[in-house]
């Protein structure tokens, strides 16, 4: 029988101690071949365990030196939004000809639909020429700071799937996230706020869940820190009643020591991770309170976003990644959701919810460029603004028989998102979708193009930014797809 003692030292053995330990047999033959070949130049980066978010230098020099990514949930319709199309408007209430339907998988439509125009007039904006509908009348304002990408494809079209892939690189579980990427290579320049923050409105989180902000096969220090618009910015983050800072300060620093202990016995780097997340709690304390107080903002800011202090909404979250991209994080997440227009109910309807959708975020995100614009910070941030795919140019007939309100379903054929800042080319529309809006046609773009372009924009090559994991380098833009390139055509 084994000793109680003995027996616990054996549970703390992990399969690294095991090869670590083994340095004349299988630890030797392992740092022979996979090791050798993963720990180069193109390797994974050598990262100080007890600070992991100490900043790091990348491959070249930067345009960006942070990201705010907008996701919208759900998917908008580039149909209503920003890719016009005459004809489509000519063929509306049409049966769909069936050569659009062939070989074509949907959600939700079945027999023959009716083809969709428009349901909303389009103008033409500023020197750019930029098409933009009526229910985003703030944003028309400032189309010349912005690039639309309007032929993003994807190959997923259920919404959990296709939002892993959009912010992981995989539509499976289990990859980082585009911010995981984005702090463990290049760390952060506030230490005392996480790297990666996620803010959320909508009143619901998106449906691929917290993974979408996940670390994935990374140490979990780069997972992102999910924040509140209201209230504590993260939950239990204050000391309970009765506890003072240096009683707080004392029980971390006792912790430390028993952690310390246990990573030189055990060398989990998780052990290392829990540490790094203790103290920067403890850090946030104060930092976190600072930096999500909106209270200290002028009138004029506030009536220039639509922000309503205390309250959730997409509007705070806007003028909150304007703080925190100015107070040095890295990577900042809006997840806003709601979009998805099947026309099922009226909340989801193209003639009902989506109006309340577009009213929710046109005014704060164009005060978001126009605020980071007059600070000086729009031209190191990179702005990023999209859904997971896009919407067919047929009305959704769900059951077979046209439904009272207004619809369309998923269509990974084509998407528009647009890029603003961060050394992206202003006042372009790259790429192009065929007549009826259904298909990327020109100068196409991938998922993956856009994670290469992300990553160059923050000084990367996609290539050379990986990590050891399942035997082989993984890396954002992904491994098993052939001819990911960085889309030159929308650099400055």
């Amino acid at each position: 029988m084994i000793p109680e003692l003995e027996y616990t030292r054996l549970q703390h053995v992990t399969r690294r101690h095991f090869l670590s330990k083994c340095s004349t047999g299988l630890g030797a033959m392992w740092l022979s071949t996979l090791a050798g070949k993963v720990w180069g130049a193109s390797g994974p980066l050598v990262k100080d365990a007890a600070n992991p978010f100490a900043p790091a230098m990348p491959h070249f020099a930067p345009k960006a030196k942070r990201v705010i990514y907008l996701h919208m949930a759900g998917a908008p319709s580039q149909h209503e939004l920003f890719d016009y199309k005459p004809e489509l408007a000519r063929l509306d209430g049409k049966e769909c000809p069936k050569e659009f339907l062939e070989g074509k998988q949907f959600a939700f439509i079945q027999g023959v639909p009716k083809m969709l125009g428009p349901q909303f007039p389009f103008k033409q904006h500023g020197q750019s020429g930029a098409w933009v509908s009526d229910r985003l009348p703030h944003f028309s304002s400032v189309v010349d700071d912005v690039c639309f990408i309007k032929s993003m494809h994807t190959d997923q079209f259920n919404h959990g799937p296709a939002q892993l892939l959009v912010h992981t690189g995989s539509q499976n579980l289990g990859s980082p996230s585009i911010g995981a990427w984005a702090t463990y290579g290049l760390g952060t320049e506030n230490q005392n706020l996480p790297g990666f923050i996620v803010l959320t409105s909508g009143g619901k989180n998106p449906d691929a869940g917290k993974s979408v902000w996940g670390a994935g096969y990374l140490p979990s220090v780069y997972q992102g820190v999910q924040c509140r618009s209201q209230g504590e910015p993260v939950l239990y983050l204050q000391n309970p009643d009765g506890v003072s800072s240096s009683q707080r300060r004392r029980t971390l620093d006792a912790l430390d020591k028993i952690n310390q202990r246990i990573a030189q016995e055990v060398g989990d780097p998780e052990t290392l991770t829990r540490i790094a997340q203790y103290e920067m709690a403890f850090r946030m304390q104060t930092h976190a309170t600072d930096a999500f107080d909106l209270k200290g903002e002028s009138e004029s800011i506030h009536q220039m976003y639509g922000t309503e202090p205390g309250k959730e909404s997409f509007a705070n979250n806007c003028l909150l990644a304007r703080r925190l991209a100015e107070r040095g994080v890295r990577y900042i997440q809006l997840f806003h959701w709601g979009w998805d227009s099947h026309g099922a109910g009226a909340n989801e309807a193209l003639n009902a919810g989506f109006n309340d959708r577009c009213k929710e975020v046109d005014q704060p995100m164009t005060a978001l460029l126009k605020d980071l614009k007059q600070r000086g910070l729009l031209d190191d941030t990179l702005v990023i603004w999209g859904g997971e795919f896009g919407r067919t140019p047929m009305r959704e007939n769900r059951g077979g028989s046209e439904m009272q309100l207004v619809g369309r379903d998923h269509n990974p054929g084509c998407f528009t998102i647009w890029m603003a800042g961060g050394g992206i080319k202003p006042g372009l529309s790259y790429g192009e979708t065929d007549p009826i809006g259904y298909e990327a046609m020109k100068d196409k773009v991938s998922v993956h193009d856009l994670h290469a372009t992300i990553l160059d924009r923050m000084g990367f090559d996609h290539e050379k930014l990986n990590y050891p994991a399942q035997g082989v380098p993984q890396r954002l833009s992904n491994i098993t797809k052939t001819g990911t390139r960085v889309v030159k055509g929308i650099l400055a």
